[in-house]
């Protein structure tokens, strides 16, 4: 699309907005009625230790939106000498999980509890028991049940409680509600239903009844929503948070709002069943979807759903490619000692492409990239550690590869469970992060982690806030009432090619020895941890 044609887009009303609130940048992206960006606009933010616990004020919040929205605007006018005024659609979207509580004057009761506070331990293992399912630190009914035990005063006050998105969805609409990804990492969802588990819901109010609550659970969380279901309009009120210069107009309709993984799955196409997507940068996580519902729960694997409502098994890691990005500076350092031209993208590659020339197993090197705590292998702290014998064929490419080996070791451990143990088929899955900056490499290297073919899409997309604008695409645009996996695959990604690579035997058979070695050698990592200065 021309600049012509993005401005006559805009100025008659069919673009549509995405935004996103992730955790270090707030982002907006608008595109066409062909689902492809048009323009951007973004705000860069910080959360707050306070008390103890991870935060972002409403100030902050709202002060992002509006100076991400006002970026948007200026790049618009800067682009196509216009404003926007009014729009097709909108989608909101954020960071999973966490605490947001509200009175019933809508004012917020504790500062919000983002998904990075880890104090709701004794909750969340007592809910997993209680539920006979896995029920990760970070959701919302562990923050909630953990306020419970700690007799937090202000539980009784509760009117409503939601996540990020829901919050900005609610402010902006007047409706309590929720996509159902984004919901499921509140409380576990049961598929055949669509909604949440009716098991749990009432197990939890029972559990709760002796301290005397006038509300039960289903009174206090947001209606759920599956994607391309009404979820309300821009109000004028909503509006006027949005756009402080006045322009934007209310009516527009809002799309279901979501979490940052379901739009994620959304921008990669790894929406039907049998697909996956992994991200691979200074964390990394995957997600599969699943014909159907594990065999049983297991600790390393969170249960959540697509937009659409098909369980999900996501494996979450705390780190991916901070220790090789660090191993990487030290060849940036010596080429500046000998004063050679340095090139950080030409440094990667060399390096990179010289790894896959090493030893399948990596000649017995191994890599523990724990630069944090790595709950898939039961660390709560880690440190970084680079292990070798006498007898490993200590090469640079071995080297290189047994770092590159190490940055998605401890996903592949997690996906094993999927793999090995519960015989889950996928048909695809699909890369994105910086891992796969080189291409290539990371890809290939991820293949023979997961013994499975991996597609990098060469897309024009911006993360999650382009995956938020598709789904409120798919609200207004899917006039033939398509499920949202056909619809991505005919209306979004048709035009985008992408690159598959499949592992080789030997490939596969490499990595499994590195990664039992790996398993043995953790001992060495727990004794690292204990005793680091």
């Amino acid at each position: 699309m021309n600049n012509l044609d993005a401005k006559t887009t805009i100025e008659t009303g069919k673009a549509i907005l995405g935004i996103e609130f992730g955790s270090t940048r707030i982002k907006a992206v608008l595109i066409d009625q062909n689902n492809k960006p048009i323009a951007q606009g973004s705000h860069e933010w910080e959360n707050q230790l306070i008390n103890g616990l991870w935060t972002y004020s409403i100030e902050d919040i709202w002060a992002g939106l509006q100076d991400c929205y006002a970026d948007l605007r200026d790049n618009v006018n800067k682009l196509y000498c216009t404003e926007i005024c009014k729009l097709a659609s909108i989608g909101i979207s954020a960071m999973m999980h966490g605490y947001m509580a509200f009175d019933k004057s809508q004012n917020i009761l504790v500062p919000f509890r983002t998904w990075r506070n880890t104090n709701t331990g004794k909750a969340a293992a007592e809910l997993s028991k209680l539920f006979n399912f896995n029920i990760p630190l970070r959701w919302s009914i562990s923050h909630l049940y953990q306020a419970i035990l700690n007799n937090e005063e202000h539980v009784k006050d509760i009117d409503f409680l939601t996540t990020l998105a829901g919050y900005i969805h609610w402010q902006i609409t007047g409706k309590r509600v929720l996509g159902i990804g984004d919901a499921s990492g509140m409380l576990p969802i049961d598929s055949a239903i669509n909604n949440y588990s009716e098991s749990m819901v009432n197990k939890f109010n029972k559990l709760i009844t002796p301290y005397g609550y006038k509300w039960t659970l289903l009174d206090i969380l947001p209606k759920v929503l599956l994607a391309g279901e009404d979820a309300g309009t821009l109000t004028e009120i909503g509006a006027k948070k949005i756009d402080l210069s006045g322009h934007l107009q209310a009516g527009t309709p809002v799309c279901p709002p979501e979490g940052d993984a379901g739009t994620g799955m959304t921008a990669t196409n790894a929406i039907r069943k049998r697909t996956g997507n992994v991200s691979a940068g200074t964390s990394s996580f995957s997600m599969i979807v699943l014909e159907k519902a594990l065999s049983k729960p297991y600790e390393v694997i969170d249960m959540v759903t697509t937009p659409d409502g098909s369980p999900v098994a996501m494996v979450h890691c705390n780190n991916c490619t901070s220790d090789l990005n660090a191993w990487i500076g030290l060849f940036k350092e010596y080429q500046e000692l000998m004063g050679l031209p340095v090139d950080m993208n030409d440094i990667y590659g060399k390096l990179y492409n010289n790894a896959l020339k090493g030893d399948a197993d990596c000649g017995g090197l191994l890599s523990f990239n724990y630069i944090s705590g790595e709950p898939v292998t039961g660390f709560t702290d880690g440190r970084p550690l680079f292990v070798r014998s006498a007898n490993d064929k200590f090469t640079l490419a071995n080297f290189v590869r047994a770092h590159l080996y190490g940055s998605v070791g401890v996903l592949k451990i997690g996906n094993d469970i999927l793999f090995k143990q519960e015989h889950i088929k996928v048909d695809k899955i699909t890369g994105h992060g910086g891992l796969f900056k080189t291409k290539g490499v990371g890809q290939r290297i991820l293949a023979a982690a997961l013994n499975s073919p991996i597609s990098v899409m060469e897309t024009a997309g911006e993360g999650g806030a382009w995956g938020v604008a598709i789904l409120a695409s798919y609200l207004v645009n899917n006039a033939e009432k398509q499920s949202l996996a056909d619809f991505l695959d005919k209306y979004v990604f048709a035009d985008y090619s992408s690159e598959e690579i499949a592992p080789t035997k030997e490939e596969v058979v490499g990595f499994d020895a590195y990664i039992e070695n790996y398993k043995q050698a953790l001992p060495i990592e727990q004794a690292a941890v204990e005793h680091k200065a």
